[in-house]
């Protein structure tokens, strides 16, 4: 069985303030962190302001991949990380990190030649010239050279306009060329972290029943005071003072705002806002043929077309942002989305009406001056400064990516131990993660695991749940199964009450949104309507104590959340 989140919560912490370590900031790189120094035996504690894994984490473009467009900026060393963690993901957590065949439609043979080592050279913001094939091939030569011996994925191929069209007959008749080549998808990022999260809590389990490894989310770091930071339940008011002998800032676009409530103000981070959307549109679905279309649009932007659970995912753009701005995707790259999809395939009609989500993210990027977005380094560095009035330090992660967070958080909590002249005990390289421990490798696999675990929920309910929630499924199906009042929703009958109430009493969940957007993926599909989100909130109101003022009210926020695609605090 695996660890539930019930302990998880500003009360744990409040009841004993203090730990080694605390970390700020509940996104991917924070509760990896977390995770690593629970793995080390460390007394750790993290808070998050808003749900886990709600800000910058959510926002992502649901891969997990080497980078291949970061080899034009050098960035040799953060590309071999890359495919190297990549290639580990693909084991650690088989669950949620599956091969993705990714294409690129390329109109011409040499363009780019003569641009690409000069844009290398200078990084500089000049007209973007299209990257012709040989320059795509060279690129591909070198991606495929860090995949070797620790190979994960096949080798690219190259193929000419004639076999394109046959493979793709919807793209753009000028298309000259399409180089075919592997990455990985990361079908479920929410829930990847949260089983980060829930192998952290695990890890630091203790035989005397003092959790050694403690979260809050819904909890901020306001300030310090007495040389204590001052923790808020966002929720209801109620403040901790907290000690730990390290302070992890984890909190990504918002670093140097968390740095200015806690000491001093920093200038380390320059994110910009990447947007997608998300389309309920059979036709575009078919014209993918099942894999990522990726590639440069007019503006130079890197862009992709991605098909994902009965949806196609469009994004994404890089836009300078300001902290203090709504992170929103706007009309206008919706109508940027729309254009590119119409550029590499024009027969596909594609309107507004058929957005079913749509969600913005800034990109936790170091500050880079005048320097092009395209080509700010996507690599990550630890910077450190006094807790004023103790001896403590405060660690600030800037940058990172989803791709590389166990190395990022490796070298984190690396700098943790230092200072608190602590060896590190293990290594988290290879651990599997949450339900991708004991994960079916094979198609024969599966169906064992399948027919072993249906019980009195069934084998065609086991296989969907396995799907969802890797080898974790085997709780959820026990709890639906021990649950007298299980039935499918009548507004969508993939999700049954049995197993939402399981998910909001055993993972962490503060508001009905946390379940909408994150625990599941009805938002993300487009199910999330104001009859859906009712029904979930009925469901799942005696785990709570709501009353039906309060579905009202959890309903009408979570319905904000949807719409804004933002997350919401209190």
């Amino acid at each position: 069985m695996h660890g539930t989140l019930q302990t998880v919560g500003f009360a744990a912490l409040a009841e004993r303030p203090y730990a080694d370590v605390l970390v700020i900031g509940g996104g991917i790189n924070g509760l990896a962190t977390f995770r690593d120094l629970a793995m080390q035996g460390i007394d750790v504690a993290l808070v998050e302001r808003a749900d886990f894994a709600s800000g910058a984490s959510a926002a992502s473009s649901h891969m997990i991949h080497g980078g291949i467009r970061y080899l034009e900026n050098g960035e040799f060393r953060l590309v071999h990380e890359a495919v190297t963690e990549r290639n580990m993901l693909l084991r650690a957590a088989a669950h949620y990190v599956k091969p993705l065949q990714t294409t690129i439609p390329i109109f011409s043979t040499f363009s780019g030649l003569v641009a690409a080592p000069l844009r290398f050279l200078r990084h500089s913001a000049a007209a973007p010239r299209e990257r012709g094939a040989v320059l795509i091939k060279i690129g591909l030569e070198i991606y495929d050279a860090f995949s070797r011996g620790v190979g994960r994925v096949p080798r690219h191929t190259f193929h000419g306009r004639t076999a394109s069209l046959r493979r793709l007959p919807e793209l753009n008749p000028a298309v000259k060329y399409t180089a075919t080549y592997w990455d990985a998808s990361l079908r479920d990022p929410e829930r990847l972290a949260l089983d980060v999260l829930r192998d952290g809590v695990a890890a630091g389990a203790h035989a005397s029943g003092v959790g050694r490894a403690r979260a809050a989310n819904y909890t901020a770091a306001v300030g310090v005071e007495g040389g204590r930071v001052v923790l808020r339940d966002v929720d209801t008011g109620a403040e901790a003072r907290f000690a730990a002998s390290v302070v992890v800032n984890a909190t990504g676009p918002w670093t140097d705002l968390t740095n200015d409530a806690l000491h001093e103000r920093t200038h380390y981070m320059g994110g910009t806002k990447g947007s997608h959307i998300v389309l309920d549109n059979p036709v575009l679905l078919a014209a993918t043929g099942g894999r990522e279309l990726f590639f440069e649009h007019s503006d130079g932007r890197i862009v992709l077309i991605y098909p994902l659970k009965g949806r196609v995912l469009v994004g994404t753009s890089d836009l300078e942002h300001d902290m203090a701005d709504p992170i929103l995707c706007t009309e206008a790259e919706v109508d940027y989305f729309l254009g590119l999809i119409a550029h590499v395939l024009p027969g596909v009609p594609v309107t507004r009406d058929q957005i079913v989500y749509r969600y913005a993210g800034v990109r936790p990027l170091p500050g880079h001056g005048d320097m092009a977005p395209g080509f700010v380094s996507r690599d990550y560095r630890v910077e450190q400064a006094p807790l004023p009035g103790t001896d403590a330090s405060i660690l600030s992660l800037v940058g990172g990516k989803w791709t590389t967070f166990r190395a990022s958080a490796e070298h984190l909590a690396d700098r943790a131990l230092a200072a608190l002249a602590h060896p590190r005990r293990r290594s988290t390289r290879g651990v599997p993660i949450g339900g991708g421990r004991g994960f079916p490798a094979t198609e024969r696999e599966r169906r064992q695991w399948v027919v072993d675990h249906a019980g009195d929920v069934g084998v065609i309910r086991v296989g969907v749940l396995l799907e969802r929630y890797g080898t974790v499924a085997e709780d959820v199906a026990a709890a639906i199964a021990a649950d007298p009042a299980d039935a499918p929703l009548q507004t969508l009958p993939d999700y049954s009450t049995g197993e939402l109430r399981h998910l909001a009493r055993t993972e962490a969940v503060r508001h009905l949104d946390d379940l909408l957007l994150r625990r599941t993926s009805i938002a993300f599909t487009g199910h999330a309507r104001p009859e859906v989100a009712r029904e979930v909130a009925e469901a799942v109101a005696e785990v709570f104590d709501w009353d039906a003022v309060a579905v009202d009210r959890e309903v009408e926020r979570a319905l904000i959340a949807v719409n804004a695609a933002v997350p919401v605090a209190s």
